[in-house]
């Protein structure tokens, strides 16, 4: 009778486990990854966000905190679910080949330039971004670039052709290629003096701005903006898709947005709401 109790016990426990598989309810297996721009991370709105996204759903996020081009290329090869990004261009091309289901736009805030508070090409004087340049160029001042083909470094090199500069000739000189994420790059440019081009959120959370302060803004060039997009399972079957699309939803919903609008240091307002409902 007993041993007929304990197999009657272990099919129950079988079935149980199988069940709790099938649905998804293994914490282990109830996560996704999400490959996204190191900007978002480094302001603090992960830390933030993700908490509310869980306590929602029961969805746990892995961030992989990349540069976009380094995000799009680890998604292309099967290590994510969903990206969050923040080049326009690169985006499209990425859904365009298969390798995304839709681009959503749901948030953005802008880049600015930030430098020593003596200010040696007189950046803050300037009434356009090509000026700013085209100021640190003349007076032979030296600017940080990130250098490793993220969101930030696209916008930046997409700035210095607008303005009709040239700066691959002074790399190693009065421009300096970090190959580092933004706050490397702040790190660099306040030990060396030199001015850089910034995304608002991680400069305004910035630790280190010592004399630095933040010399331009609000040019319509340096609008940036966020976009979510899920990874196509066509391509990679082990893609989450309920999961990250959830995700994607949550964002493009009220409650993210609500709860992105809401996010705040020191005061300040990070990032703004702009999905289309």
């Amino acid at each position: 009778m007993k041993s007929q109790m304990k197999f009657i016990y272990l099919r129950v426990s079988i079935c149980l486990l199988s069940l709790l598989y099938c649905s998804g309810l293994f914490a282990e297996d109830n996560f996704i990854l999400l490959q996204s721009t190191t900007s978002t991370k480094n302001s603090g709105l992960y830390d933030y966000l993700i908490p509310l996204f869980t306590a929602d759903t029961g969805i746990d996020v892995r961030v992989v905190a990349v540069g976009t081009g380094q995000a799009l290329r680890n998604a292309q090869n099967g290590d994510a679910d969903v990206l969050i990004v923040h080049a326009k261009s690169r985006e499209e091309k990425f859904i365009t080949e298969g390798y995304g289901l839709q681009r959503h736009q749901f948030m953005y805030n802008d880049f600015v330039i930030v430098g020593p508070t003596s200010d040696p090409a007189e950046v803050a004087k300037s009434e356009t971004v090509k000026e700013s340049l085209q100021r640190i160029v003349e007076a032979g001042s030296g600017f940080v670039s990130r250098g490793d083909d993220s969101g930030t470094h696209t916008k930046e090199l997409e700035l210095w052709r607008s303005a009709g500069l040239t700066v691959s000739g002074a790399s190693g000189g009065w421009y300096k290629e970090v190959g580092a994420g933004m706050g490397a790059t702040l790190n660099a440019s306040v030990a060396l003096q030199a001015y850089t081009l910034s995304d608002r959120a991680t400069w305004l959370n910035f630790g280190n701005k010592k004399d630095y302060r933040l010399l331009f803004e609000g040019d319509p060039p340096l609008h940036n903006q966020y976009s979510v997009i899920v990874v196509n399972p066509a391509r990679h079957a082990h893609v989450k898709l309920k999961l990250a699309q959830t995700f994607a939803d949550w964002l493009l919903a009220a409650r993210g947005q609500q709860a992105i609008a809401d996010y705040r240091v020191a005061g300040d307002q990070l990032f703004f709401p702009n999905a289309k409902q």
